[in-house]
C-alpha cells in the first residue's frame, strides 16, 4: 500500500469511528458540549474531534456502573469468557485496520503496532481462559466444629485509568481480568490516544458486552472524571497505568474510600551486561529494550551498566544499530523508529541529552532532531554518561541510550538498585549461577535474562517499590478483580 494510500485509509477509518462518551450502552455527547482535539504526532495534523467529559458525564457514567453491577456480577462465567473469546476474534480480524488507527495517533511505526494488536488481544484470549477457572476453597477447621467454605466474587465497579503509549494493550489488560471477573467499568483513557480504545469499545459492543458494563469518558481534564469516580462511594477499585506522581495522588483518593488498588507506574530499568556476555546477543536485547515505542514505554531500558572491560566495544557495536534503524511517519513503509508522542517529550529528551553532554557525555551517534515536521529524535547512544546527569534518575521515555561502566558485580547491584523505582531490570551474562544470583538480587518486580522483551500476558506484570503495587496479566491478573467470601458451616450431627 503506498503512503498516500495508507493515510487516505487511515482519515477513512478515524472518520468512522464514534467519538463521543459512552456511558450505559450508548454513545452521547459530553453534557458541556465540550470537544477536543487529536494530534497525528509525525506531522501536527489533527486529526480527529473527541468529546471532552466533565464532572456530570463522570457521574453518568459511574452510576451506570454501578446499576448494571449486580445483573453483570451474576452472569455465568462461560459467558463473559464468550465475550472476550469473540472481542479478541474481533481484534485480529481488524489487525491492520486497529493499526493504522493507533500509528497515526500515536505515532510508532505500522509493524510495531501489529505487535501490539496482537500482544492486547492476547489479554482478552488468556483472560477468556481464566473467567471459567475462578476457583474457592472447602475445608474443616482444626476442631472439626466447622465447615470453611471459601468463594470467590468480583470486588464491584472498577475505575480504569490507562496511559497513551500503548494505547490497546493497556486497554485489553484491565479490561479483560475486569470482564472474566464480572466487573463493571468506568474508563478512562489518555488525552493523546483515545481514538484506538474508542475503537475498542465497539469491538466490544459487537461482542456482545451488555449495556453498562463499559463507560468510557475521555476529556482533557483527567481530575475533572477521576476524582469523581473516586469520590462517589460507588467505585470499588482503581486500577491505573502511568507514573509514580500521579499514582500517588490517586492512592490517597483511593484511600477516602479504601478502595482496592492496582498501580502499574514508573519504571527506571537497569539493562546490565557482564563481562561474559555475548555482545552480539546483549546489543540486540539492548535495542529491543530501549527502542520498543521509540523508548517510550516503562519497561524500556534507561540506564545501560556494562562491564567496564567491554563498555567502549559495546557502546560502539550499540550506536552502529541505532544510527541503522529509519526514522519517519510510522505509517511509511519501512520506518522502524516513530516520532515522540508531543512537543512537551521532544523537549524532555532534548533537555536530558544537553544536561548529560555538559557533563561529560560523549555522543556515539544521534544527539538530536533530524529537519521537518513532527517530534522527531535521532537514536542517541552516549557513552561516559556521569552518574549524577539526570537521566539516570529519570524516565528518559525517549531513544536515548546512556551507557554508564561498572568495575564488577556488586558495583553494578549497587548502581542498578540505587533507585526508588523497581519495575524491570535486564542481566546478560552467560553464567548460570552469576544469572541466578543477581536476577534475585535485583530490586525489580521482572527481570529479562538474556533478552530485551519482558511482557506477555501469561506473566504477572507489575513492579516493587514506587513502581507500583499488584500484578496484571498471568494466572493472578484475575486475582486483582475478585474478593475472598468466607462462609462458616457448623458441622451437625
Amino acid at each position: 500500500m503506498s503512503t498516500t494510500t495508507t493515510r487516505s485509509r487511515a482519515a477513512e477509518l478515524i472518520g468512522t469511528l464514534d467519538t463521543g462518551l459512552f456511558i450505559n450502552g450508548a454513545w452521547v455527547p459530553a453534557e458541556s458540549a465540550a470537544t477536543f482535539t487529536v494530534e497525528n504526532p509525525a506531522t501536527g495534523e489533527i486529526i480527529a474531534t473527541v468529546a471532552d467529559g466533565g464532572p456530570a458525564d463522570a457521574q453518568k457514567a459511574i452510576q451506570a456502573a454501578a446499576n448494571a453491577q449486580k445483573k453483570w456480577g451474576k452472569t455465568a462465567p462461560r459467558e463473559r469468557s464468550e465475550i472476550l473469546r469473540r472481542a479478541y476474534d474481533l481484534i485480529m480480524e481488524r489487525q491492520d485496520d486497529l493499526a493504522l488507527i493507533m500509528t497515526t495517533e500515536m505515532g510508532k511505526p505500522l509493524a510495531e503496532a501489529k505487535g501490539e494488536v496482537a500482544y492486547g488481544a492476547e489479554f482478552f484470549r488468556w483472560f477468556s481462559e481464566e473467567a471459567v477457572r475462578i476457583g474457592g476453597d472447602h475445608t474443616t477447621t482444626g476442631d472439626g466444629k466447622n465447615r470453611i467454605l471459601v468463594t470467590r466474587e468480583p470486588v464491584g465497579p472498577c475505575v480504569l485509568v490507562t496511559p497513551w503509549n500503548f494505547p490497546l494493550a493497556m486497554g485489553t489488560r484491565k479490561i479483560g481480568p475486569a470482564i472474566a471477573a464480572g466487573c463493571t467499568m468506568v474508563f478512562k483513557p489518555a488525552e493523546l490516544t483515545p481514538l484506538t480504545s474508542l475503537a475498542l469499545v465497539n469491538i466490544l459492543v459487537e461482542a456482545g458486552l451488555p449495556a453498562g458494563v463499559l463507560n468510557v469518558v475521555t476529556t482533557s481534564n483527567a481530575g475533572s472524571v477521576v476524582e469523581p469516580w473516586m469520590d462517589s462511594g460507588l467505585a470499588r477499585k482503581i486500577s491505573f497505568t502511568g507514573s509514580t506522581e500521579v499514582g500517588k495522588i490517586l492512592l490517597a483518593q483511593a484511600s477516602r474510600n479504601v478502595m482496592r488498588s492496582s498501580m502499574e507506574l514508573g519504571g527506571n530499568a537497569p539493562f546490565i551486561v557482564c563481562e561474559d556476555a555475548d555482545l552480539d546477543r546483549a546489543v540486540t536485547g539492548a535495542v529491543a529494550a530501549k527502542m520498543r515505542n521509540m523508548g517510550e514505554a516503562c519497561t524500556a531500558a534507561n540506564r545501560m551498566y556494562v562491564h567496564r572491560s567491554i563498555a567502549d566495544e559495546f557502546a560502539r557495536r550499540l550506536g552502529e544499530a541505532m544510527s541503522a534503524l529509519t526514522v519517519g511517519n510510522g505509517a511509511d513503509d519501512g520506518v522502524q523508529v516513530g516520532p515522540l508522542v508531543e512537543a512537551k517529550a521532544l523537549e524532555k529528551v532534548e533537555e536530558l541529552v544537553a544536561d548529560a553532554l555538559e557533563r561529560g557525555a560523549t555522543v556515539i551517534t544521534g544527539g538530536g532532531r533530524p529537519d521537518g515536521p513532527g517530534y522527531f529524535y535521532q537514536p542517541t547512544v552516549l557513552s561516559g554518561v556521569s552518574p549524577d546527569s539526570a537521566m539516570m534518575d529519570t524516565e528518559i521515555f525517549g531513544p536515548v541510550a546512556p551507557v554508564v561502566p561498572f568495575d564488577n558485580d556488586d558495583d553494578a547491584l549497587r548502581l542498578a538498585n540505587n533507585t526508588p523505582w523497581g519495575l524491570v531490570g535486564y542481566l546478560f551474562t552467560q553464567d548460570i549461577d552469576r544469572a541466578l544470583r543477581l536476577g534475585a538480587e535485583l530490586e525489580v518486580g521482572m527481570v529479562g535474562l538474556n533478552t530485551g522483551i519482558v511482557s506477555n500476558p501469561a506473566a504477572p506484570f507489575g513492579g516493587v517499590k514506587q513502581s507500583g503495587l499488584g500484578r496484571e496479566g498471568g494466572r493472578v491478573g484475575i486475582d486483582e478483580f475478585l474478593e475472598y467470601k468466607y462462609m462458616s458451616i457448623p458441622v451437625v450431627g
